[in-house]
């Protein structure tokens, strides 16, 4: 895969067989997440379905998808800047917000964050998630975490309790003093 990538200019291998891409690379990488938060955001804010299991169909349908009816969804949607997870959408130009986001389990105790984006794919877990509150936009505030990876946090009015491993891939912004989220 990395050689066809090269011989069609999408990528360059370094001295110690890294791979990078080209400018063109980075375009086709970019457009085709674009695509996919797109398509992934009309699954559910369109047609309905949940957010936590989107992802596969996103994936087959991104290739499907021709770029005049792409446009006409994101038209319909209103242009959203965001997928269903939180993920940026890129822009036309490719371009993406810059956010400083760090993983719930670095909040410090009785810290306030939002959730911004769930970085996994696995439909359990995002399911796990939507069930404990934890979705993007939603305030999130580290109780306590002790020395044995388990963490209490409040999101919703409501208690939890997790393991790291629970919260892995769970990624918030702080929220800043005077500023609302």
């Amino acid at each position: 895969m990395l050689a066809r990538l090269a011989g069609e200019g999408l990528l360059t291998r370094g001295p110690r067989g890294e791979a990078r891409l080209t400018p063109a690379g980075r375009r086709l990488a970019v457009e085709t997440v674009r695509r996919h938060r797109l398509i992934e955001t009309f699954l559910v804010r369109v047609l309905g379905l949940d957010w936590s299991d989107v992802h596969e169909d996103a994936e087959v349908l991104e290739h499907a998808v021709s770029d005049r009816v792409l446009a006409a969804l994101e038209k319909v949607m209103g242009h959203p800047g965001e997928d269903p997870h939180g993920h940026p959408i890129p822009d036309r130009l490719g371009r993406l917000p810059r956010r400083e986001l760090i993983p719930l389990a670095m909040l410090g105790a009785g810290e306030r964050a939002v959730v911004r984006e769930l970085e996994d794919r696995e439909p359990r877990r995002m399911a796990r998630w939507k069930h404990d509150g934890l979705v993007p936009g939603s305030v999130v505030r580290l109780l306590r975490a002790d020395g044995d990876g388990l963490f209490t946090f409040e999101v919703g009015g409501r208690r939890r309790l997790a393991g790291r491993e629970g919260i892995d891939g769970v990624l918030v912004e702080r929220r800043r003093s005077g500023r609302r989220a």
